[in-house]
């Protein structure tokens, strides 16, 4: 086990004069005009809250947007910090660090709902927490609907909106893993006759057949027949009919085809449809033609 530092940063706070305080040209957070205007906000409201963390030169190494807040709001001294004996790569490392690793927590949607609704009620600015108008509308209108995360995607969106062809894209993989994120069960209503199909015509579907097990219920087998074997039933379940399915006989079918295409303009064309509608109608066992 690591032992402890004998002395951290924290340990010691001091007030340093805002002017002496040099802002580190490497460092790649940015601070929009907006965030610093939220941060100047912050601190009127709460106070500092959070020391700067310096090096012995006075050069920054965290707090460059309350820095830049402290500036508008015309402080002169800050609290700070002194990260003593610190080398060189090791303070380049803690001004990234310090942005990213808070940037890596999550939110419980759920709880973060009610603490900004009880804040609203209780009329407490909630522009200083942070969040956007549209942020704090959309998480409470999620709230409202059930939480963020309630339903199924068939619940939520009534068809899943992503189809066959586009399922195994990395856009969609991306899409999956933030629906995961907010709860949504994608898994719900897999495995189900959804289209209300024959056992024989959905175990086709689900790439298996239909079978018995040993109490008698009906049940799927995965896989039952490899690619070879499945090509040659399919072409014989084309030849004759199959059971749960349609009992109508190939040739039948072709008549009734026939019988129902569109009239044709000319009269030879015509006279050809009958032609062809007759000869399958023979085929078919019917014993009048059809005119």
């Amino acid at each position: 086990m690591t032992p402890p530092l004998s002395s951290w940063p924290a340990d010691k706070v001091e007030r340093w004069p805002v002017a002496k305080l040099v802002p580190n040209a490497r460092n790649a957070r940015t601070h929009s005009d907006e965030q610093v205007t939220q941060l100047a906000a912050s601190i009127e409201e709460f106070g500092w809250t959070i020391p700067v963390l310096v090096d012995e030169a006075g050069g920054i190494i965290a707090g460059h947007g309350r820095i830049l807040a402290a500036h508008r709001l015309g402080i002169e001294d800050v609290p700070v910090m002194v990260a003593a004996g610190w080398s060189d790569a090791k303070k380049r490392a803690y001004m990234l660090a310090d942005n990213k690793l808070a940037l890596n927590g999550e939110w419980d949607l759920e709880r973060l709902a009610i603490e900004i609704a009880e804040l609203r009620a209780s009329d407490f600015d909630i522009s200083l927490i942070g969040f956007s108008v549209s942020e704090i509308d959309d998480l409470l209108k999620a709230d409202e609907d059930g939480g963020p995360g309630a339903g199924s995607l068939a619940e939520r969106f009534m068809v899943p909106p992503f189809s066959v062809l586009n399922a195994r894209g990395g856009w969609w993989q991306k899409r999956k893993a933030a629906w995961l994120a907010l709860g949504i069960q994608s898994e719900l209503g897999r495995g189900e006759n959804m289209l209300a199909m024959s056992e024989s015509a959905n175990a086709q579907m689900t790439g298996g057949s239909a079978c018995k097990d040993a109490d008698g219920k009906r049940s799927r087998r995965a896989n039952a027949m490899p690619g070879l074997d499945r090509a040659k039933a399919y072409k014989k379940r084309r030849a004759t009919a199959e059971p749960g399915g349609s009992k109508m006989p190939v040739d039948a079918m072709v008549a009734v085809v026939l019988a129902y295409r569109p009239k044709p303009k000319t009269k030879l064309a015509r006279k050809r449809q009958r032609t062809r509608r007759n000869c399958a109608c023979q085929m078919g066992g019917m014993n009048s033609p059809m005119i």
